[in-house]
């Protein structure tokens, strides 16, 4: 353990986030006054990190009194954006401790979300927690329990709940406009060819990053700046892409369609174009088939980035009336027509329609402060972004055993492998644990 961690002990660790757990009744009764401001602590401020200080600047009620990232100079530069007033720190749990800070908002690698979540909601903090949730469905789960146990708000960075665009495209389908849904699609879509994230050869990390410290609760490596501070999504240990952008159009798929869990699971894949450092594939397709009839289609393609869908939508849905496809800013349904056998005539009249939403990344801000004020259910809430983190997390398990998976969603057990079921979870590196 280096020399920043043994600043906190894990015994004075576990004594002051227990101590804080008393004040947890006593703040989710907390009725705010009008002019009360939300104290707020950002943990990890790159990439991300700085777009959610973004989104949270302009709501007045609340403030930023506390900034956390391993990288000095990463740090230093958000510190100065706020003009040298928020305290700063490479320790997460120095946040944790405070009782000034009333939520945190978490912006580190995936590795990472589960262990600071569970620890901030039992030290009383609400938290804002970037997608994927966790980077294992065991973590996921004790992430909820972690929430309704101390009775934290705890919102999941899935803006496009936020979105009264999105939220239309779920009123229409679930009253049946585009007749029965039999498939939806959505990809991501990038050509990295020919050099991909590059090359790099292990050494030493910078002097201003403390990379024991990023690595948290995964094995011991040296530093690559293939790695970190970015692209770590490319590397298994630490992330995925179906799990970095698929979450959001599988989210959308599961809230349009108001399915809980899909219950069979394939993903074939690999590294078919890109020769970099990477250990994910650079191209993939999952297929996730729901319980009430219907299959959902995840294409990840990194050696190609043309259109995949007609209309270029971020979800398309195919209805037995007509095609909905939803993007950020339009929805359009294209009317089906009768096919073999069946009378040719349309079935429906085409929709358009263009959204008026602002920065959903803002609007999902405000969400969350005023569910901490009210202590309503946020938009996206923990057990929604851990349903659809899971969805992400077996596509990576079907595509490591090279199997299709049944899954229990109630159990969160493969039924028909399991073996499988040993990669729901990793063992820790010590000192780190979810327990408290």
């Amino acid at each position: 353990m280096s020399m920043s961690h043994a600043r906190i002990s894990r015994r004075t660790f576990h004594r002051t986030t227990a101590a804080a757990a008393g004040l947890t009744a006593l703040q989710a009764g907390k009725v705010w006054g009008a002019n009360e401001r939300i104290r707020l602590g950002f943990i990890g401020l790159a990439n991300r990190g700085g777009q959610l200080l973004t989104a949270f600047l302009p709501h007045a009620d609340m403030e930023i009194v506390a900034l956390c990232d391993v990288a000095q100079t990463t740090l230093d530069a958000a510190h100065q954006r706020l003009e040298g007033r928020p305290d700063t720190y490479q320790d997460f749990r120095r946040i944790l401790e405070r009782k000034d800070v009333d939520a945190v908002v978490i912006a580190t690698p995936d590795h990472w979300h589960a262990l600071q979540t569970i620890h901030a909601c039992a030290a009383g903090k609400d938290v804002y927690v970037e997608k994927p949730v966790s980077l294992t469905v065991v973590e996921g789960r004790q992430m909820v329990e972690a929430a309704r146990r101390h009775d934290r708000i705890v919102q999941v960075g899935m803006q496009r709940r936020s979105s009264q665009l999105y939220a239309q495209a779920v009123q229409m389908v679930q009253s049946g406009t585009i007749g029965k849904v039999t498939v939806t699609r959505s990809y991501h879509r990038s050509n990295m060819f020919p050099l991909g994230i590059g090359k790099a050869a292990p050494g030493a990390p910078p002097a201003d990053f403390d990379w024991d410290m990023w690595l948290g609760p995964r094995p011991s490596r040296p530093f690559q700046d293939t790695i970190a501070p970015y692209k770590f999504r490319w590397w298994t240990e630490y992330c995925s892409q179906i799990s970095n952008n698929g979450v959001h159009s599988l989210d959308m798929t599961r809230w349009i369609m108001n399915e809980l869990a899909p219950t069979s699971i394939c993903c074939m894949g690999g590294k078919y174009a890109l020769e970099d450092d990477r250990t994910e594939p650079d191209t993939s397709q999952s297929i996730y088939e729901f319980p009430t009839g219907w299959l959902s289609l995840f294409g990840m393609y990194e050696a190609n980035g043309n259109p995949t869908t007609a209309r270029g939508g971020f979800v398309e849905l195919r209805g037995t009336q007509g095609t909905l496809y939803v993007s950020d800013q339009t929805i359009e349904i294209v009317p089906e027509r009768g096919g073999q056998f069946q009378d040719p005539a349309y079935r429906m009249e085409p929709v358009q329609l263009t959204g008026t939403d602002g920065d959903l990344t803002t609007q999902h801000a405000r969400n969350f402060l005023d569910c901490m004020r009210s202590r309503a259910t946020p938009n996206a809430d923990i057990e929604e972004g851990h349903r659809s983190t899971t969805m992400s997390l077996l596509s990576k398990i079907s595509l490591a055993v090279r199997q299709r998976l049944e899954w229990d969603p109630q159990r969160e057990q493969i039924t028909n492998h399991p073996d499988a079921n040993h990669l729901l979870h990793y063992e820790y590196r010590k000192p780190w644990s979810l327990d408290i």
